[in-house]
């Protein structure tokens, strides 16, 4: 009965066990059931009662849930029916029928849950050996819950994960799952993973994570793509924010080329769908990541080369002049191409020469000026166009330049509308965010710009018909001193802080534009007005900026105006303000609250107009000026003398030291190349010494090998009375017939150089016979005559030498078939020895003269081509050298007559010494005592 009621739907009767004690009775069914089946069906009852009876099943289930995780590894089914349940307790998921109470109470509940799981590490390792399971019904349950855990108690799990071997890489191999939902969700644990993880989001990194997600990002249409798109560039924002070692392997591994291909968009951009729109503010950002102005300096500047290089600049630049782009796309491009160009010449470069698709075309500048002081674009885009021209100008004295130079008289084109007339349109507009704007992007103009502060000073203004033209800078002084008359819409204080801002930019470190502002009479009075009266809130920030623009004058005042010199704007702030009272306003700046807000980043982000006074770059300007404007205030008129005069002291000394510096410097380097010319020669030194000490020993071997072999001749011929005739008689043979090769060789050579010489002697006569007339010119011939004349005596020697050899062959051939026939005794044996080796010796001789000979010949031939080409030289000169002669002749004569003067002079002198009896040697008699000398010597040698 029982079982059709409850097939029938009625309630049996009795009572009904509550959801307690059903969950307490399928506890007891997991931990004490024998059969697989039993636990199956339990758990999954808990799996269906945990997502209404969370609490209960979470309490009492968790460590039976747990346990079947370790034990039933080999049934799949009932391990995705457990990962379920614990999913399903530790996971919050938001429901829209909830309040907000219930939702809190629900999130406090799985981070407890969370909390008591992951108390035992082994629990999360457990989870991970899980995912290496391909079954569908394990690993997915496994991804999520992993996911929800980090989740809840992400800095623990983070932690444990980092821990286990090969913890990441299993993670990571999610990714190239075949089944999208395994992917899919995979990628959504390593977004939780990866948060604000530094040593994760490096291992990540360097498992191939930056390549599978680029290709799943081209795979799934890129932006075109859906919520997996949207998933990965998450994830890659993840990896790459404030990761400096992930940028850097991000650039090297080429993967900024790889982003290309997201910015192309077609011609017709109407319809983006929001998720369109999602992709492609999240590539912005990830290519703002890149070169954020917070990373290093070195990094950013690569990464913004490649980014020109690969073509990415220049995309980005395509849509931002493209028309129906959303407005949201359009802000995050601008502010994505302010970052890329910041602080780059060539991205600076190329964006000054990009002009919109118009007719006529104008430069993008422009254009986007026109944005930024039109009151009608939204504040976020206005922003936006103001930090690009700020980038544009950070760094860029040449942008900055041609800027200024729109302004210039000379440069004006009243058929075309400049970005100097947009910027002075804005600064004099009835909107003071314009003003505000307009103000900030003029003093970018002259950021750190002496010259283009003092080119300035040149733009005249036509303010009405009939009256004469005013400076620029006067004009702003104006408007400042007449604020309160002017109706504008929006904050009088905006316009006020922005031209403020303006002007101490302007005279900041340039005396020239200080003698400029304080030329007006009206500007001092005013200025110690406004910072003496006690004004609202509001009107404080302005009192600060007025005590720092008289700071200003007072600290870069070069004392050329009588009535405003240091001293004297000194005195006058101590009267009027009093200096206590000066510095407690020119404090005012700094403990503004959007001060510190703006000093944080350089882009200008404000949640509403009203809140945009400051500038990034005027608040480093403020820190820097506050203490010495302070203590050029506090100084009397002695300590600035004695300050300047230890400037002056200083620069001498610096001078000095420069001087000596560079002293110091060309000493260093002539140093530098005596050690080396010192090392170079040691170096040699050390050569020779061992080149010398190599030569000594092979001397000292050859003497000893000389010695030994002395030695052994002579005891073998002391032992040995007789020499064996057949030895004796072989030996001869061999040598005789080497002999008879080497004498032959040398007929043949002679023979050659007989042909040889004879040709040389005709062409010796030919040139001779060419040059009989001009004898005299020339030492070259007369050289050329007498080498020949040596090769001719040598050849004749050499000949005479082979004869002797042919006559001393034919004796020793004779002597060897006598000793042959009759026997030979011991000593004539050495002497035949002793000939042979003599003969040997000879014909070596012979064999080198007759390559040195061979090599004279070659000389030989190249002199005899020179000297037929300098006859013609020589005949040219043989007139000029015949008239040297004769004068040479001439001079000679001249000097055998001076010579024969000063015989006769030193004969008179010395018969004079005779005469005083002095002894005198003639020079006959000491030639003739050295000749007898000589003669007395040689016949002693031939005794």
């Amino acid at each position: 009965m029982n079982f059709l009621r409850g097939v029938m739907g009625g309630q049996a009767a009795g009572p009904q066990p509550s959801g307690a004690e059903t969950i307490h009775k399928l506890c007891d069914r997991v931990a004490s059931s024998t059969l697989l089946e039993d636990r199956r069906d339990a758990v999954r009852a808990l799996k269906s009662l945990s997502k209404k009876y969370r609490l209960e099943v979470g309490t009492q289930a968790m460590d039976h849930l747990v346990n079947i995780l370790q034990t039933d590894r080999s049934d799949s089914e009932i391990l995705g029916y457990a990962l379920d349940t614990l999913y399903n307790i530790l996971c919050n998921d938001e429901e829209e029928e909830q309040d907000e109470t219930a939702q809190k109470q629900s999130d406090d509940l799985g981070a407890q849950f969370t909390e008591q799981f992951v108390q035992d590490p082994e629990h999360v390792t457990l989870l991970l050996a899980l995912l290496e399971e391909f079954d569908f019904h394990v690993r997915w349950p496994g991804v999520k819950l992993l996911t929800a855990l980090l989740k809840n108690q992400g800095v623990q799990v983070q932690g444990i994960i980092l821990v286990s071997p090969m913890g990441v890489s299993r993670l990571m191999d999610l990714l190239a799952d075949s089944r999208e939902v395994i992917r899919n969700d995979g990628l959504l644990l390593l977004q939780q993973l990866t948060k604000s993880n530094a040593a994760i989001q490096k291992i990540v990194a360097f498992e191939s994570a930056f390549e599978r997600l680029l290709d799943i990002i081209t795979e799934e249409g890129s932006s075109d793509g859906g919520i997996v798109v949207e998933d990965c560039l998450l994830l890659l924002l993840n990896l790459l924010k404030n990761n400096s070692s992930n940028q850097n392997f991000f650039k090297e591994g080429s993967y900024i080329q790889r982003m290309k291909p997201w910015f192309e968009i077609g011609d017709d951009n109407s319809g983006w769908s929001a998720q369109k729109v999602t992709n492609l503010h999240l590539m912005l950002q990830l290519v703002r990541v890149m070169v954020s102005p917070v990373n290093s300096p070195g990094a950013t500047a690569s990464c913004q080369k490649s980014m020109y290089q690969c073509g990415l600049l220049q995309q980005l630049c395509t849509i931002l002049m493209a028309t129906g782009v959303p407005a949201d796309i359009l802000t995050e491009t601008i502010n994505t191409v302010s970052e890329v160009i910041r602080g780059s010449q060539v991205n600076q470069d190329y964006f000054a020469s990009v002009n919109a698709p118009s007719n006529p075309p104008r430069p993008a500048i422009v254009v986007l000026l026109m944005s930024m002081v039109n009151e009608r674009q939204p504040f976020v885009l206005r922003c936006a166009v103001l930090y690009c021209f700020q980038c544009f100008l950070y760094k860029n004295q040449k942008g900055q330049g041609e800027i200024v130079a729109t302004l210039l008289p000379s440069t004006i084109d009243a058929n075309s509308i400049s970005a100097g007339q947009l910027l002075c349109g804005g600064l004099f507009s009835a909107d003071s965010l314009s003003n505000w704007c307009a103000a900030v992007a003029l003093a970018h103009s002259l950021q750190d710009n002496l010259t283009q502060k003092e080119q300035l000073l040149r733009v005249q203004l036509a303010t009405s018909l009939g009256k004469p033209p005013v400076s620029l800078l006067q004009q702003c002084t104006n408007i400042l001193s007449q604020g309160d008359k002017i109706v504008r819409r929006g904050s009088k204080v905006q316009t006020r802080v922005g031209l403020l801002m303006l002007l101490c930019t302007w005279i900041n470190n340039c005396p020239i534009a200080v003698t400029h502002f304080l030329h007006n009479q009206e500007n001092v009075p005013f200025l110690t007005a406004q910072i003496s009266e006690n004004l609202g809130e509001d009107e404080r920030l302005v009192q600060g900026l007025c005590a720092l623009l008289l700071g200003i004058c007072i600290y870069y005042n070069d004392n050329s105006l009588e009535n405003y010199t240091k001293e004297k704007l000194k005195q006058l702030i101590e009267k009027r303000i009093g200096k206590e009272n000066f510095v407690e306003k020119l404090g005012f700046i700094t403990k503004h609250e959007l001060y510190s807000r703006a000093a944080q980043k350089p882009q200008p982000v404000f949640p509403s107009p009203e809140q945009m006074l400051f500038d990034h770059e005027f608040t480093k300007l403020v820190k820097e000026l506050e203490g010495v404007i302070t203590k050029a205030v506090h100084k009397s008129n002695e300590e600035e003398k004695k300050e300047e005069e230890v400037k002056k002291t200083l620069e001498q000394h610096d001078n000095i030291v420069t001087q000596y510096k560079e002293l110091i410097r060309e000493q260093d380097s002539q140093i530098q190349e005596l050690k080396e010319q010192v090392q170079s020669m040691s170096s040699q030194n050390e050569q020779m010494q061992t080149t010398v000490s190599q030569q000594l020993a092979q001397i000292q071997q050859h003497k000893d090998q000389y010695n030994i072999l002395k030695l052994k001749i002579g005891k073998e011929s002391q032992s040995n009375g007789q020499v064996d005739v057949s030895q004796v008689n072989g030996l001869q043979t061999e040598e005789l017939t080497q002999l008879r090769e080497e004498v032959e060789e040398l007929r043949k050579q002679h023979a050659l150089f007989q042909t040889q010489l004879g040709d040389k002697d005709a062409l010796i006569h030919t040139l001779r016979s060419e040059t009989a007339d001009g004898s005299a010119g020339g030492s070259d011939d007369t050289e050329l005559l007498k080498e020949l004349e040596a090769l001719r005596s040598r050849v004749q020697t050499q000949s005479a030498e082979i004869n002797q050899m042919k006559t001393e062959r034919q004796e020793l051939l004779r002597r060897a078939e006598a000793g042959s026939s009759d026997g030979v005794s011991g000593s004539d044996g050495s002497l035949l020895a002793e000939a042979l080796a003599a003969q040997t010796t000879e014909t070596e001789k012979l064999k080198e003269e007759a390559k040195g000979l061979s090599e004279s010949r070659a000389e030989l031939e190249q002199q005899l081509a020179a000297a037929t080409s300098t006859v013609a030289i020589l005949q040219t000169e043989k007139a000029k050298l015949q008239t040297e002669v004769q004068e040479s002749k001439k001079e000679q004569d001249d000097l055998l007559m001076l010579l024969a003067d000063q015989d006769q002079k030193i004969h008179s002198l010395k018969l004079k010494l005779k005469d005083l009896g002095e002894p005198v040697d003639d020079e006959d008699d000491l030639d003739g005592r050295d000749q007898t000398t000589d003669e007395d010597e040689e016949d002693e040698d031939e005794d």
